[in-house]
């Protein structure tokens, strides 16, 4: 129970990826993981940041457990924290890492294809300074 954070009411949470630094600076890693960030309620709060610093002492991992918005079950990785409270009562703000969805590495993919082409037809000087061996 202490390696989770459940979802147990409520929509799917939503995730948006972030390009601060520090947050990016989460992702030291061998693999190319998103950090995404999302924001539950909760009445909480400093109890599940509580959990999770426990669990990152230990070297642990500690997971978002949700469902998805076709009503199956997911678990994201926790990589950062924060509990704060508004006028509405108690948000925790939280900073996950997620494999890049297949669609993210195509375009990927799309983008690295086209700057190499770009790379090919750089101005040649028509052939000049070429060597050829035969």
């Amino acid at each position: 129970m202490d390696d989770k954070i459940t979802i147990i009411e409520g929509p799917t949470p939503v995730f948006e990826d972030t390009n601060d630094g520090w947050a990016i600076g989460l992702n030291e890693s061998p693999m190319l993981y998103d950090t995404l960030f999302t924001q539950v309620r909760t009445f909480n709060g400093p109890a599940l940041v509580e959990r999770c610093h426990h669990a990152w002492k230990k070297n642990a991992t500690i997971y978002l457990h949700y469902r998805n918005d076709m009503g199956l079950e997911e678990k994201t990785p926790i990589v950062a924290a924060r509990s704060v409270d508004t006028d509405d009562g108690q948000v925790l703000l939280l900073w996950l890492r997620q494999l890049p969805t297949f669609e993210d590495l195509q375009e990927f993919m799309e983008s690295s294809d086209e700057e190499n082409e770009m790379d090919d037809f750089d101005d040649d000087d028509e052939g000049e300074g070429d060597s050829f061996v035969s």
